[in-house]
């Protein structure tokens, strides 16, 4: 029997931040810290249920400089980091409202994603975001749900669309919009809420904060019903905490700015014959900004457990938070193989994390040589 080799499809990379735009947005976040967090502030943090607020002081103003770095109305941490950040959002939102039906890309949707909507008893009505007229009719659908959800990065690796452009034209017809900014917040110029979403999500976590905190920046409305509904002691994103994620962000963006740069290096360097081996290689974002490198032979996961013994993480933590530092050579986020599922012996997905291209490609190459 011969093995067919599949092909790739042609990716759309989303943009990403370069150096100068990630030191713009450092220099927002810490003007914003100066305002909301002066003098020792920053220093020390409190913890408790405040009488009058319902939560640390420390935690609102963190809060509050998050709100004003992504230009919203509020801002609510959150335990449960960017799934936790979600499900706040939709119960504070829509289900809050009694709505259950939620205008959603047509394409598998993120595990957790997932777990949330049938949890959640969602309706999801489905469009293909990357059919500009089809969006347009469904959104002036005489039922078309009130509300929209929107993942920015990739559900599908031959998506398309710009998350940024349906947010815009679901708001200016009157649709509240709920974005999933995971890998994506920090490393693109724009997020759903700056442009009229009506919250943005996404996990402090996987911008090297501590495990489990998440935030939801958006309407003041939706924040007041997200603070309303965590007021225990036991959920609240506590002050240290708090300001750790704060301190772990300001950082991010350059980080992320220079390994946006070197995945595409990666990807280029691949393509052009650096390891041998490799057939193909694009880069997108599944979810986080990666390359998919296709093999000439279907021997993906002896390629991941030799590249392991090399150096390479193995497995994800967050996909970007404080814990990865070497590469990550690993398989397709399981909602892009389930579109797909015919690359999943034939591709890697390669993040070099703290680690540069040519690292990167040298524990590649050394794992496919065996």
């Amino acid at each position: 029997m011969t093995l067919v080799r599949p092909t790739l499809p042609v990716t759309t990379p989303l943009p990403h931040l370069d150096a100068e735009g990630a030191f713009a947005l450092q220099q927002r976040i810490v003007a914003a810290i100066c305002d909301e967090l002066p003098g020792d502030e920053l220093f020390r943090a409190d913890v408790g249920v405040k009488l009058g607020l319902g939560r640390p002081h420390t935690t609102a103003r963190v809060e509050r400089v998050l709100a004003r770095t992504f230009d919203a109305e509020d801002a609510c941490l959150v335990q449960g980091a960017g799934t936790g950040a979600i499900r706040a959002a939709l119960s504070a939102g829509p289900w809050r409202d009694g709505q259950r039906r939620l205008l959603a890309h047509d394409a598998p949707d993120y595990s957790t994603t997932a777990t949330t909507f049938r949890d959640g008893l969602v309706e999801a009505v489905r469009v293909d975001l990357n059919d500009p007229e089809a969006v347009d009719a469904a959104l002036k659908a005489p039922d078309s749900p009130a509300w929209v959800y929107i993942q920015h990065t990739r559900q599908r690796l031959a998506d398309s669309f710009d998350p940024i452009a349906v947010v815009e034209r679901a708001h200016a017809l009157g649709k509240r919009v709920i974005v999933d900014e995971n890998y994506a917040a920090v490393r693109t110029p724009r997020l759903g809420v700056q442009v009229g979403a009506a919250a943005s999500t996404f996990s402090l976590f996987k911008l090297h904060g501590p495990e489990g905190v998440g935030v939801v920046v958006g309407d003041a409305d939706l924040c007041d019903a997200a603070h309303a509904a965590n007021y225990s002691g036991g959920g609240q994103v506590q002050g240290p905490q708090a300001v750790a994620a704060l301190q772990s962000l300001v950082s991010a963006p350059l980080n992320w700015a220079r390994q946006s740069k070197e995945v595409h290096r990666l990807a280029r360097l691949l393509r052009d014959g650096a390891v041998h081996g490799i057939a193909d290689a694009v880069v997108a974002n599944v979810q986080d900004l990666c390359v998919v490198a296709l093999l000439d032979t279907p021997v993906a996961d002896d390629v991941r457990a030799r590249a392991s013994r090399y150096g390479a993480a193995p497995y994800p933590v967050g996909s970007n938070s404080r814990y990865e530092i070497a590469p990550m050579i690993y398989r397709l986020s399981s909602s892009t193989l389930d579109a797909q599922p015919e690359l999943r012996e034939w591709t890697l997905r390669i993040n070099p994390m703290r680690a540069g291209a040519d690292l990167t490609a040298d524990i590649l190459s050394r794992a496919l040589r065996g």
